[in-house]
Parts: structure tokens; C-alpha cells; sequence
């Protein structure tokens, strides 16, 4: 019973530690901060997957739950602590990937033509639907890096 409650701790714990990739989303600390806009016209637009964080909080917490039913394995004190060790190695594996696939997520390689004639590409997460030959408008600057939006 208590691992199941440390797995599912766990993998409800993991996508908060993931920023946000989107493209209508800021950090508290980028709020009253100046951008540069610029528009343009959508040129190109391909699917691509953006990896998931490697934060280390997935491998620290599949450790932890691993040893807790590794511990529990044993028989003897020996066995306890060999199953222990056994279990945080093997649990930290699998946190750390459990991390990095709740956290992966489906991404847009948005190529836009500005009106200046520049070819500008940015990757963001697939949460807005964008059409070739749209109008779109490029917000750069500040912490916020680069940002297609209509």
C-alpha cells in the first residue's frame, strides 16, 4: 500500500516541475516587461517533439520509492539493505524517464517570413493552431526568448 501511495505521489508530482513551452504562457517574472513585436507570414509549419525536463526529481523520487519496496524484498537485515540499494538504482532509472516522458510534449516549428523579408524559425508547444500563409505577429525579448502568435 505504501508504494502505491509513493507512486502515485510521484508521477502526480512530476509534470509541475515542467516549465511551459507555449507560446501564451509567461513566467511571473516576465510580467511588465518590454517586448519587440514584428509581423510576418507563415511560411512553413512541421511537428516536432519538444524532450520533456531532466530535472532530476523523477530519478530522486523513483530512488526514494524504490528503496522503500526494495527494503521491503528482504528478508534478512542484509537482504533489507541489498534489496534497498537495489531498489533506489533501479527506482532512479525509472523516475528519471517517467520524468522526462510525462513531460515530453508535442511541438511546432513555425517558420514565419517577416515583413522585413527575414526568415525567422521558432519552436513552442502545439497548443495554438497555426495555417501557411497566415498573419502572424513574432514576440521577442526580455527573459520570454521568441513567440509566434496570432
Amino acid at each position: 500500500m505504501l508504494r502505491h501511495a509513493i507512486l502515485a505521489v510521484t508521477v502526480l508530482l512530476l509534470p509541475a516541475c515542467a516549465s511551459s513551452m507555449s507560446g501564451s504562457a509567461y513566467e511571473r517574472s516576465q510580467a511588465r516587461t518590454a517586448y519587440d513585436v514584428q509581423m510576418g507570414i507563415v511560411e512553413h509549419i512541421r511537428e516536432v517533439q519538444i524532450e520533456g525536463t531532466k530535472s532530476g526529481v523523477g530519478a530522486v523520487a523513483g530512488g526514494a520509492a524504490g528503496s522503500v519496496v526494495g527494503r521491503e524484498a528482504g528478508s534478512s537485515p542484509v537482504g533489507r539493505a541489498v534489496g534497498g540499494i537495489a531498489g533506489a538504482v533501479i527506482g532512479g532509472v525509472a523516475g528519471a524517464a517517467a520524468e522526462e516522458g510525462v513531460t515530453r510534449q508535442k511541438g511546432y516549428e513555425i517558420t514565419v517570413k517577416l515583413d522585413s523579408g527575414r526568415l525567422l524559425a521558432v519552436v513552442q508547444a502545439a497548443d495554438e493552431e497555426f495555417r501557411v500563409g497566415e498573419r502572424v505577429r513574432i514576440i521577442q525579448g526580455g527573459r520570454g526568448g521568441t513567440r509566434v502568435t496570432h
